[in-house]
């Protein structure tokens, strides 16, 4: 059955010109079925190239309305709909309003883990990527309200100095990472590298060897001679890790470091989505436009 629905993908992709995007997090059949596999700000920067006429983007619905908002002429696929991420939900357009009343004169930065009508009430976007150099374009003179992540503002804070006004969100999944788990992982493999991702907790950030994005953390892997890592994000990334790096050897920060939302999307739901068209992605126009500034700011970041 796997091997028809694969057929099917790969024929539907054609009939449709479709691109199938993925992120890391997606479990290994999507990866591998995938044109391109990527972080959030790669996602996001191929959306805004992408000249097929379908995107589906295997991801979250903010990834989704990422696409759309950078492409708003392609039509746009999120195979599963109810695949959403709950960090994005702390925060809300009204909520953010009645935060930037307080602070008039602060600039917003929201991280791409938000909905359409956050990053359009923002001023600029950021990915775990592009974060420092995000908020280090900004005048030293303006205050930041962040957006929702307390983690990654916090490991923003500790390398930039710039003392931001942090919302009190969180990734529920990295955030349950505990400094006691990684050191667990250290008894059972002394002298392995820890490398985790800046929506840790600042305790397990501050313990790393190394704090990096996905597409980061890859590419640190591939820099050093270390036979093994202990890794500190979500399960999807060890794919990609042992297909890039087979003679390495990689832990887990802990056990059960999955995301649910991150799994919805399966090849039948993959392949029904595409023959369909169905859960395709929409923004408000209004709103799009917005959201597009803020988003686009992002990508003029070098």
């Amino acid at each position: 059955m796997s091997q028809e629905i694969l057929d099917f993908v790969g024929r539907r992709k054609k009939e449709i010109n479709a691109l199938i995007m993925a992120h890391f997090y997606q479990p290994p059949e999507i990866q591998d079925v995938a044109d391109l596999v990527g972080d959030s700000l790669e996602l996001a920067r191929q959306a805004a190239l992408a000249d097929a006429d379908v995107i589906v983007l295997c991801g979250v619905s903010f990834m989704g309305e990422s696409a759309k908002i950078l492409n708003p002429t392609k039509m746009v696929l999120l195979p599963e709909p109810s695949a959403g991420c709950p960090m994005a939900d702390m925060v809300t357009s009204e909520t953010l309003r009645a935060r930037k009343a307080q602070y008039p004169e602060a600039v917003v930065v929201s991280y791409v883990n938000t909905s359409a009508e956050v990053k359009a009430e923002s001023d600029i976007c950021c990915t775990s990527s592009n974060a420092i150099a995000v908020v280090n374009s900004i005048p030293a003179d303006r205050p930041i309200i962040f957006v929702p992540d307390r983690n990654l503002g916090s490991y923003i804070t500790r390398q930039t100095g710039r003392d931001m006004i942090l919302w009190e969100g969180c990734c529920p999944i990295h955030d349950l990472v505990s400094q006691e788990q990684v050191e667990e992982q250290k008894r059972l493999h002394p002298g392995v590298p820890v490398v985790v991702h800046p929506e840790c907790p600042p305790e397990v950030t501050m313990m790393a060897d190394a704090v990096l994005s996905t597409a980061g953390i890859i590419k640190y892997i591939g820099s050093r001679p270390d036979p093994e890592f202990i890794i500190g994000t979500e399960e999807g990334l060890l794919y990609k890790l042992q297909k890039d790096y087979p003679e390495k050897r990689f832990y887990l920060a802990r056990n059960d470091f999955r995301c649910s939302d991150m799994k919805a999307i399966t090849l039948p739901v993959l392949a029904s989505a595409m023959e369909k068209l169905e859960h395709q992605v929409e923004v408000a126009e209004n709103i799009r436009i917005k959201a597009y500034q803020a988003l686009q700011r992002m990508l003029n970041i070098k």
